[in-house]
This record gives C-alpha cells, structure tokens and sequence, in this order.
C-alpha cells in the first residue's frame, strides 16, 4: 500500500493549519512529500466556506471578541460551522488522481471512516440524504450531526476535511446555524456516551478506518520531519524561479 504521513499537531490556530495544508498540497502536487493526514485541534473558531450565508452566523463581531472566538473564511466547502477545544479536527492532503478520480466517493469514504470509528464505541452512526456528515438518530425521533466535512480539491489534491465532536463544547454552535441547517442540533461522542471521552481515544481509530477505506498505510510522523521536507521542497522551487 501507499505511505500516509500521519501529523498530531495538537492544538493550534486554525490559519497556521490552513497555511500548512496550503504549504502541503504545492509540495503534494510536485510529488515531493506522500500522502498526508494532519490531526489537530484548534482554538474556539467559527469558519465559513466559500459556499456558505453570512446570515448563518447568529453572533455580532463584538460578542465573538468578548468570547474569544475568531471568524475565519475558508476556500473550503460546505456553509458554517465552528471548531473548538475536544474537537478532533483532521486534513487529509491526499491526490485523488492516484486513489481514486472521484469527489463524491472521497466524501462518503471521510463519512465510512467516521461511521466505522464510532461503532467501535457501541454506536450507530450514518449518513442522511441530501446531507453531508456523520449523524445519529436519537430514540425520540430526529438526527443530530456528530461530524461535519468540508473540502477543498485542487488538481485532484484534497485539503480541508472533517471534524467530530468528541468532546466539543456544544454551547458554541449556538452562534451559528451548523452547516447552514437550522432544524438539526450537533451532538458529542461525550454526550451519547454519557461520561468523559479523550479525542487522543478516537484518534487511532480514525486513523485506522482512514487507511482501510483508501487503501493507505499509515505511518506516524512528526512536525519537524514533515517541514523540512517543505522546506526542501521550497528551496528548490525559489532557486528553480531564480535561475
């Protein structure tokens, strides 16, 4: 199977994340790093993709700086949504065109991954018509959306990706409307388990279900491996300019 570097950059800012997707996906395309999955959590962080409403943000500028809560837009896809502390966020900077040359498909393999990981805590997942993400029907009828997925696909390149409630404060989606969809509340792994859950518990499983449905081996790796193969990369390609 093909290499997958697999990155735990812990918490961190959601534009330094966005800025080394972007670092990634250059090198991605040269052919100069492997497939990579980044992991990650970030700060409180509401983000609108490039097909969302600004209607969907319920908040003011001035209550978003009173609660420390940066608004970001994204190239990704998908509308609103927030990403904070016992999320567990992950980019997979993967190319498409040596997996498989389809956008649908890489999206229902991110909810597969998502689904299978959460039956190995007991739970039922799956996937709604017409709706992306990963949801759980409750007893008493309705969906609440456990995970959302956005992403972003340049010359078969992903970046972007998803993020599961693992143990997210759930009072911050109160300043949206989640993923534009005002009639569906999220929900935690932490919730529906009904006691403390780590998002390094989930993490492995993720990871694990991510390699099984693209068929890649994945491999640990860390941060400062990973930049100075960017970094070698961008030597060459500012002496190739030069020249």
């Amino acid at each position: 199977m093909k290499p997958c570097l697999v990155i735990n950059l812990g918490l961190t800012p959601y534009r330094a994340a966005w800025e080394l997707q972007r670092r990634l996906v250059a090198a991605r395309k040269a052919q100069a790093v492997p497939d990579v999955v980044l992991l990650c959590e970030h700060p409180h962080v509401i983000t609108l993709g490039r097909n969302g409403k600004g209607e969907h943000l319920r908040a003011s500028a001035h209550l978003l700086r009173q609660m420390n809560v940066e608004f970001c837009q994204t190239d990704r896809g998908g509308d609103i949504t927030y990403h904070g502390p016992g999320q567990l966020v992950g980019y997979p900077i993967l190319n498409l065109a040596e997996i498989r040359r389809d956008v649908v498909w890489y999206v229902r393999q991110l909810e597969e991954a998502m689904i299978c990981a959460t039956s190995d805590f007991g739970l039922h997942a799956t996937r709604m018509p017409g709706r992306t993400g990963v949801w759980i029907e409750r007893p008493g009828g309705g969906e609440e959306k456990l995970a959302a997925i956005g992403v972003h696909i340049s010359r078969w390149v992903t970046s972007h990706g998803f993020a599961y409630n693992v143990a997210t404060d759930l009072r911050y989606f109160d300043l949206i409307v989640p993923c534009g969809i005002p009639d569906r509340r999220p929900t935690s792994l932490e919730g529906l388990l009904g006691h403390p859950v780590k998002v390094a518990e989930l993490a492995p499983q993720i990871i694990e279900r991510l390699g099984k449905v693209f068929a890649l081996e994945m491999q640990p790796a860390t941060r400062d491996a990973l930049e100075e193969s960017l970094r070698a990369h961008e030597h060459h390609q500012l002496a190739a300019a030069i020249a």
